[in-house]
């Protein structure tokens, strides 16, 4: 097996954090800046999914297009993962050692389900804490139009993010981190820290939420090397936001 140096393997992450949710973690630094310098953070609204044009088929080529090169970054961490052994042996799947594979979906699918349940409650709560405190943007999950795609379009924006985050912020960063001599708790700490911070342009609350979600999360791929109970947990918190919010939001006097 070919063996990446530490210098390799810093600037690898440096690419793969800069194109991807490091790049998103400077932008939200940047954004929370400019919303606290307008107005206090009780006043400002953070819109998660915004329509990108006014006609209606444009709108959702821009929507699929931003799903489809969100991913790009982890088809690279994928690429990344995989072992690479010299001519005529056989590398390790990189889908394998994450756990992000279809090896267990009945287990999978209810660890998912239990964590989605044991984070989505709190974090109603939280937010609430948070708006109350004043320390929370108003969240609008989604600000699409009414068309016959929006639905399905918001569950995939909403496994894409599962995707995204718990391959890339767990799986990867941990396995990196790892390989650089870091001690478990420290690996923890950095990747709960990396997606608090790219939801800072919602208000300390989210940061907060966030953090202490990938610190649960991480724990829990530490213990069972499967990143794909995270993927589910996270994918049906953002449908249940992302969907609950689009059909119900008007009628509950939501947006």
């Amino acid at each position: 097996m070919l063996v990446p140096s530490r210098r390799r393997l810093r600037f690898e992450m440096l690419i793969v954090l800069g194109l991807s949710l490091g790049q998103s973690a400077v932008y939200s630094v940047v954004q929370l800046m400019d919303k606290m310098t307008r107005a206090p953070l009780a006043q400002g609204t953070s819109t998660l999914n915004r329509s990108q044009s006014p006609r209606e088929y444009f709108d959702l080529t821009y929507q699929l297009l931003d799903i489809v090169f969100a991913l790009v970054p982890v088809a690279l961490v994928i690429y990344f993962l995989t072992e690479h052994w010299p001519a005529g042996e056989r590398g390790t799947s990189a889908f394998r050692k994450l756990g992000f594979d279809f090896a267990r979906p009945g287990k999978d699918l209810l660890q998912g389900l239990g964590l989605a349940a044991a984070i989505g409650i709190p974090s109603l709560g939280l937010y609430a804490a948070g708006r109350a405190m004043g320390i929370t943007t108003t969240i609008i999950p989604s600000a699409l139009d009414a068309y016959w795609w929006t639905v399905p379009v918001l569950v995939l924006s909403a496994i894409r993010h599962g995707i995204v985050e718990e391959v890339i912020v767990v799986g990867y960063l941990l396995d990196r981190l790892g390989k650089l001599g870091w001690s478990t708790p420290a690996a923890i700490a950095a990747s709960a820290l990396l997606r608090g911070s790219y939801h800072l342009y919602q208000g300390f609350g989210p940061f907060i939420g966030n953090a202490v979600m990938g610190v649960v999360f991480a724990l829990v791929y530490t213990r069972t090397k499967r990143v794909m109970p995270l993927v589910i947990a996270h994918a049906i918190l953002d449908t249940v936001a992302f969907v609950g919010f689009s059909l119900f939001g008007k009628a509950v006097g939501l947006g």
